[in-house]
């Protein structure tokens, strides 16, 4: 049964990948390629079924679908986004062409997708390695995942053309869709958090974006995307999102093996990943310097660069609908590019710490508006994390101390809590940076609220590095992690289910208190 030697050997060579740092789908597309070695060896016919095929395709449509979810255009409407991914989009463009036209012999068009294919950075690895170092929110993590979402669009824009699809006049339907929202909303709403919450992610993305928009001429990667954007306004948007994770990782490792039993990379193959290679640490530092051109500081064009200087699995599939001879020679150069880039941003922070003297000479004079030093003037308490604890802090605070102001790394919180009348502005506790444009000369108190373990500790240990001697308090799910935050400076780590627990015996106590006893 091929099925059960293409799990067995995409789950050990995922395996192995993973105990080195790296992405599974390296293994997966290393699975494939050994595959493709054993049936080269031993003359055993080991072909990519229909069944394989047909998985591979759902893993785009869902991977497609949850890049939708994600689609808030609050989140890619601001100019370095915009521009900066645009303007990269065309001189890597502009350079990549010609260059493989004359190097390598190639037609004009052939060349042009080629270069447009090389041009995107892996959505798959940014995301993952931003989160585990807890980055996602903080404002170069913000931009990368921007520019990402933009390079989405372009590639489904390219698939779309391409394709070489022609709509039936039924396609018109599509502008009424908006309409439907309304109604996608109350089911999103009415599916719960279990497996009718999953059963409508795969009904929108495959059913009626995928074989919906193929019935009318369309792209079914168009519909999976347009469905998941349709819904990237609700609150839920993101529970489903990851409700829809482990189904869209599972037969996206279709497609990568789907990739690996099309035929073992010849000499050429190489040769091209080998020198994409070389060539991409340009396609970073072109990042680094658009980034720059718009106003961000040095730190934040280097740590958003960095995430972006790798190669994409989008790449391959756009590959698949537009160049699908050239899918093995982009496979290994995507796989080559996560063994480089993966390690390279773990120690990214590492890394700017011994360069970064050198890259802000080239910093522009004016600041981007969400990169400003920040003076606190006379405000006697800060809290940092404006989520529901910091929140339910504030509230309570301004009872009885008008002085107050609230930190959050999400922008667009810290505009709502302003449009709901508290004193909270932008800032990421996580950039040294921005300790050191911090002016807090009356602050007497700091609650540390945020969600992470590793953002409070580096609060903590910053606080006292600017010889802040107040008082330092912070909350925590763990013991362990209560001992680390007060190792750090704080004075007091409270554990939040134990206050909770507290809290709640105190409510019991002083009701029954309250309430006196009545005799029969």
């Amino acid at each position: 049964m091929p099925e059960a030697i293409w799990i067995s050997f995409a789950f050990v060579l995922g395996l192995l990948m993973k105990a080195v740092g790296l992405p599974p789908l390296v293994g997966y597309l290393a699975a494939g390629f050994v595959l493709s070695g054993i049936a080269a060896a031993t003359n055993i016919a080991i072909e990519a079924t229909d069944v394989l095929a047909h998985i591979a395709h759902l893993g785009v449509l869902l991977l497609l679908f949850t890049v939708g979810l994600k689609l808030k255009l609050r989140s890619i409407v601001s100019p370095e986004v915009i521009g900066g991914s645009l303007l990269h989009f065309g001189i890597t463009c502009a350079v990549f062409t010609p260059g493989l036209h004359m190097l390598m012999e190639l037609d004009w068009q052939t060349a042009f997708l080629l270069a447009i294919a090389l041009s995107f950075s892996s959505t798959v690895l940014a995301a993952k390695v931003l989160e585990t170092k807890r980055e996602l929110r903080a404002f170069h993590g913000r931009v990368a995942i921007g520019i990402l979402i933009m390079q989405d669009l372009i590639a489904l824009v390219v698939m779309s053309i391409a394709a070489g699809q022609t709509p039936s006049q039924w396609a018109l339907i599509v502008f009424g869709l908006p309409l439907l929202r309304p109604l996608l909303f109350r089911l999103l709403d009415a599916s719960g958090h279990d497996e009718l919450l999953v059963l409508l992610g795969l009904l929108l993305a495959l059913v009626l974006g995928g074989l919906g928009f193929e019935a009318v001429g369309l792209s079914s990667e168009l519909g999976a995307l347009i469905f998941g954007a349709m819904l990237a306004n609700h609150p839920r948007s993101q529970e489903l999102a990851k409700s829809l994770w482990s189904v869209k990782e599972m037969f996206l490792v279709g497609f990568f093996l789907q990739i690996g039993i099309g035929g073992l990379p010849d000499q050429g193959a190489l040769i091209f990943a080998a020198v994409a290679i070389l060539v991409m640490s340009l396609k970073g530092a072109l990042f680094f310097f658009v980034l720059l051109a718009f106003r961000l500081r040095a730190r934040s064009s280097f740590l958003s660069a960095l995430s972006l200087t790798n190669y994409s699995e989008f790449g391959l599939i756009v590959a698949s609908v537009a160049l699908p001879q050239w899918l093995v020679p982009l496979a290994i150069t995507v796989a080559a590019s996560f063994v480089v880039s993966a390690p390279l941003n773990r120690l990214s922070h590492t890394i700017y710490e011994r360069v970064g003297s050198r890259l802000t000479r080239f910093e522009s004079q004016r600041r981007h508006p969400d990169e400003q030093p920040i003076s606190l003037g006379s405000t006697k308490i800060m809290i940092m994390g404006m989520g529901r604890t910091g929140t339910a802090a504030y509230d309570q605070l301004i009872k009885d101390e008008p002085l107050i102001i609230g930190l959050d790394s999400d922008p667009a919180k810290a505009r709502t809590h302003e449009r709901e009348g508290r004193n909270v502005v932008f800032a990421d506790g996580e950039d040294t940076s921005f300790w050191q444009g911090l002016y807090m000369p009356a602050v007497e108190s700091v609650i540390l609220a945020m969600g992470d373990i590793e953002g409070k500790l580096i609060a903590a240990r910053n606080l006292r590095k600017k010889g802040f001697t107040g008082f330092i308090v912070a909350h925590t799910l763990y013991a362990d992690e209560a001992k680390q935050i007060r190792e750090a400076g704080a004075d007091e780590a409270y554990l939040t289910m134990s206050e909770t627990g507290v809290a709640l015996a105190s409510q019991v106590l002083h009701r029954t208190r309250s309430i006196k006893p009545v005799m029969s």
